[in-house]
């Protein structure tokens, strides 16, 4: 496994396995790697010739509220969980690497980043989708991998890669669960669980369905709700009456943890 922290080496690396058709699989991470992490390698793995995960702490995608040095750092625990997933290249950047000089052009997919976690993380999304079309620009690889649990994220780098053609697959992978189905905390699944099963009784009015699965949250005194939305899949946009499929995204904050889920109907 080589761990490089160049564009040039990076490119370098992938030169010879690209110009002998291996399909490049790429996964882009902020490091601190945990289970998610590796189901996303591990799909990469069983799906393409090379594997090559970023680990990158971004600086664009943190807010002026939120502490990006306080961000945790494990390296060296990153680098061996790659390893032992079968990553072929890690790049890890600095951000004078991926920045050499002050950022004056942007990507931002308006629309699908404005509702969700976009309401509440001003600029957080311009900045993912700056860091992942420059990922996608240095690595050019066939197939990128993301969580289903991260919705708006995907959706945003979908509605991205079809606006400005790129020519990468993104693969969803699904949200790994416990054997009882939780993502993260059992209230916040509860919640959206009811949301889902009025959902699926006939319950066509949203804000019904809203204010039964926030009333499970409310419910636990350390959680506050900073957001249950029900939307629609494509764009994100929050319904009013409930028809087809849609999406029951929420976020909460527990202490000082911000959680984050979604279900489908």
């Amino acid at each position: 496994m080589n761990v490089v922290q160049t564009v040039k080496d990076v490119r370098e690396a992938l030169a010879l396995p690209r110009s002998s058709g291996s399909v490049i699989g790429l996964v882009p991470t902020m490091g601190a790697l945990h289970p998610g992490h590796e189901a996303l390698i591990g799909a990469a793995r069983r799906e393409c010739g090379i594997v090559v995960v970023s680990i990158f702490v971004n600086p664009l995608q943190f807010g002026p509220n939120e502490d990006y040095a306080r961000y945790p750092r494990t390296l060296e625990k990153d680098v061996e969980i790659c390893r032992r997933q079968g990553t072929d290249v890690v790049f890890n950047p600095s951000p004078d690497e991926m920045y050499p000089l002050p950022p004056l052009t942007f990507a931002e997919v308006t629309r699908v980043s404005e509702h969700l976690c976009g309401k509440f993380r001003p600029g957080h999304f311009r900045g993912v989708a700056t860091v992942v079309l420059k990922l996608f620009n240095i690595v050019r690889p066939d197939r990128a991998y993301f969580g289903e649990k991260d919705m708006q994220q995907l959706a945003v780098i979908r509605r991205m890669v079809a606006d400005l053609n790129i020519p990468v697959e993104i693969s969803a992978v699904p949200t790994v669960r416990e054997p009882d189905g939780l993502a993260i905390t059992p209230v916040l699944y509860r919640a959206l669980e009811e949301a889902v099963k009025r959902i699926r009784s006939g319950e066509r009015d949203a804000s019904k369905v809203r204010e039964a699965a926030i009333a499970i949250l409310e419910s636990e005194t350390l959680v506050r709700v900073e957001y249950l939305e029900i939307v629609d899949p494509s764009e994100l946009q929050p319904l009013s009456t409930i028809s087809d499929s849609v999406r029951i995204a929420a976020a909460v904050w527990i202490g000082g943890t911000r959680l984050i889920d979604n279900v489908g109907n």
